[in-house]
């Protein structure tokens, strides 16, 4: 199969891109997910067996690592069985996108490759992932 792969990704957004003689082509996946602001909810209120203190923020940041939790899944899915795969980006989403690729049977033996970028357009993105895997984008 020889697949090329490379995925930019943050926590807002991924973007996948398979590498050939024939060029580049990208597929986008929403995460859906907004800023990850800090809780502002309310400390809790005391109760008779103390107080009831963060409960709020620890709800509020489960449900934000289930929704990433979520997002790496369906990225892993669109992913494939790649020979190769280059996963770049700005932020921890890289990092934790490996991490759990870690822990899947299927591509748990695959080479991975982790850079740090900037924030970039698709166009940038196709372009950075031909050319780390030299291919070239064919004349037409």
């Amino acid at each position: 199969m020889n697949e090329k792969l490379g995925v930019w990704i943050d926590h807002k957004k991924a973007v996948i891109v398979s590498a050939s003689a024939d060029g580049a082509t990208a597929r986008t996946v929403g995460s859906g997910i907004g800023p990850h602001a800090r809780y502002s909810g309310r400390a809790g209120y005391p109760t008779p067996n103390g107080p009831s203190e963060g409960r709020g923020e620890r709800d509020y940041e489960g449900r934000y690592r289930e929704h990433l939790s979520r997002y790496y899944d369906e990225v892993i899915d669109r992913l494939g069985q790649p020979d190769r795969l280059l996963i770049f980006g700005p932020g921890e989403a890289k990092l934790q996108l490996k991490e759990r690729l870690a822990h899947s049977a299927t591509m748990s033996a695959r080479s991975i490759e982790i850079e740090t970028t900037d924030k970039l357009t698709d166009p940038q993105i196709a372009a950075k992932v031909r050319d780390h895997y030299g291919t070239e984008r064919t004349p037409a």
